[in-house]
């Protein structure tokens, strides 16, 4: 399990970016940074993310429409979007990315220290839920194991009904074969 979280960063202007990845700095994160919406969504699809910063307003795709197919898309309908805008403090435009999908919709200047506690929680959120997947795959791994060592006693035990010194030795080198995992 040692993969560690990614926030995707998403602004058209480069100095925004680099005071996001000032902000995360410090945390279990690595900080991924696009410029566009047609780039986080060519990211999106060889990546995956704990949480996607996302300015609403970028030339050709905004962040509304870049959120509308990240939501519509199974592998990251339910990665966590947080706006990120400098326009004014227009409910509408907050009621927009909540109705695309968003979580939250904070507007600049706002608070480092609030956008790093939203940061945080998201990435200890994907963090357990990454934890929760590998307990899953190690307890499909081990119902599998038992599966196979039942079939093999079952085996051994069919071969010891049949009878014989040479059947008592199949069975007991099939049940070795099962001990070593072999």
């Amino acid at each position: 399990m040692g993969e560690r979280a990614k926030a995707l960063l998403v602004d058209d202007r480069r100095d925004n970016l680099l005071a996001l990845e000032a902000i995360l700095q410090g945390l279990p994160v690595t900080p991924v940074a696009v410029e566009s919406g047609e780039a986080a969504l060519k990211q999106l699809l060889t990546d995956d993310f704990a949480v996607i910063l996302l300015d609403a307003h970028m030339p050709n795709m905004d962040g509304f429409e870049t959120a509308s197919h990240i939501k519509r898309r199974e592998r990251t309908r339910h990665v966590p979007i947080l706006f990120l805008t400098a326009a004014d403090r227009d409910a509408q435009l907050a009621l927009r990315g909540y109705a695309v999908g968003a979580v939250d919709y904070l507007t600049k200047p706002f608070d480092p220290w609030v956008l790093r506690a939203k940061v945080s929680i998201f990435v200890e959120l994907w963090t357990k839920n990454q934890q929760l997947k590998a307990q899953a795959e190690a307890s499909k791994e081990r119902d599998a194991q038992w599966q196979r060592l039942t079939d093999t006693v079952d085996e051994a035990a069919r071969v010891l009904r049949g009878g014989g010194d040479a059947a008592a030795a199949e069975a007991l080198d099939l049940l070795e074969k099962a001990r070593w995992g072999s």
